[in-house]
């Protein structure tokens, strides 16, 4: 004789439902849409293309939104790195304008050398060169 376990209707109804509800929220949850934009023309009832069309409406005002925040923020990091930019320009044109000025007043003393008169010190360098 084989044995058999024989389950009362209302228990197996229990086990089966127990059993195959995760499996049916699994693979319902894997059905699920990834985001994006749907083709809702080949809905047939007007709720679902109705429900479509919104799915794919709210799809493109949270990539627009989010892509608004991206370059938001791509904008103020360029706009701070000009501003430092900037800063450093100023630094460097100073830098400039105050080796110019050394140089000019270096180009003047050599200049006031080379034009003033012969000390009495040099030229008796000069005689006694000769």
């Amino acid at each position: 004789m084989i044995g058999r376990i024989v389950l009362a209707p209302g228990v197996l109804a229990g086990f089966l439902a127990g059993f195959l509800a995760p499996c049916v929220l699994v693979s319902a949850a894997s059905a699920q849409d990834v985001p994006g934009i749907e083709i809702c023309t080949a809905e047939k009832t007007m709720e679902r293309r109705t429900s479509c069309l919104q799915s794919n409406v709210d799809f493109l005002q949270k990539t627009m939104t989010k892509l608004a925040a991206d370059h938001a923020q791509k904008l103020d990091a360029a706009n701070r790195q000009i501003e430092g930019l900037k800063a450093t320009i100023a630094s460097l044109q100073k830098i400039v304008d105050d080796l110019q000025a050394v140089q000019k007043k270096t180009a003047e003393d050599l200049k006031k050398k080379a034009d003033a008169p012969p000390t009495k010190e040099g030229a008796a360098a000069k005689e006694g060169g000769k």
